[in-house]
């Protein structure tokens, strides 16, 4: 489907209001439904750098798969605002301990310490989020692009598998698509594995 800004906005404005209305109680339960999911997943058997974000704007709660991940000792890191380079992302290893502190959009973040990075094309696994998605695999994020142009810089031939998690009212009929959408292979909801290889 061809992209108009405000069609995007439309979309975007509709569908993050359907998950800012699943209650508290729908969103634990899908939360906890995703991490037993992934946490039996072969597709984590020889995964151990693995990228997850922190849910904010009603987003799929990402804290028990974080969990399950740290008890299956994966290594896991969040996306942090580049601090020199606009609109990209850095990922910065995570664990129990780790500070977190709001940025720019009130989303908690850890400090991007030097040793405590990993390069983007050495992650296994992107868990990102997104706010609508369509049986093709086309992803409408936020609109900001940070996830687009960073994972702009993975090579064709790279390893790191990217994977959209979402809600199941997530789901469109078709995303207005503009030529720098990145589409993603495979979106993971609480109750379904959608593989567009």
């Amino acid at each position: 489907m061809p992209a108009t800004p405000s069609l995007r906005q439309q979309l975007r404005h509709l569908v993050r209001q359907r998950r800012q209305l699943l209650s508290p109680a729908l969103q634990q339960q899908a939360a906890n439904a995703l991490a037993k999911q992934l946490s039996g997943n072969a597709l984590l058997a020889n995964k151990q750098h693995i990228a997850v974000y922190l849910a904010n704007d009603g987003e799929l709660d990402t804290f028990p798969l974080i969990q399950a991940l740290w008890q299956l000792n994966k290594t896991v890191y969040l996306p942090v605002l580049h601090p020199v380079v606009a609109g990209y992302l850095l990922f910065v290893r995570y664990n129990s301990e780790t500070l977190l502190y709001p940025n720019k959009f009130g989303i908690p973040e850890p400090l991007p310490q030097c040793h405590q990075l990993i390069p983007v094309n050495q992650l296994d696994i992107i868990f990102t989020p997104l706010v609508a998605f369509d049986e093709h695999g086309n992803r409408l994020g936020m609109g900001g692009g940070f996830y687009d142009r960073t994972l702009s810089q993975l090579p064709p031939d790279s390893h790191c598998r990217v994977i959209g998690l979402a809600h199941s009212c997530q789901q469109v009929d078709a995303v207005p698509v503009e030529a720098w959408d990145i589409p993603l292979k495979q979106i993971i909801t609480p109750g379904k594995n959608f593989d567009f290889c």
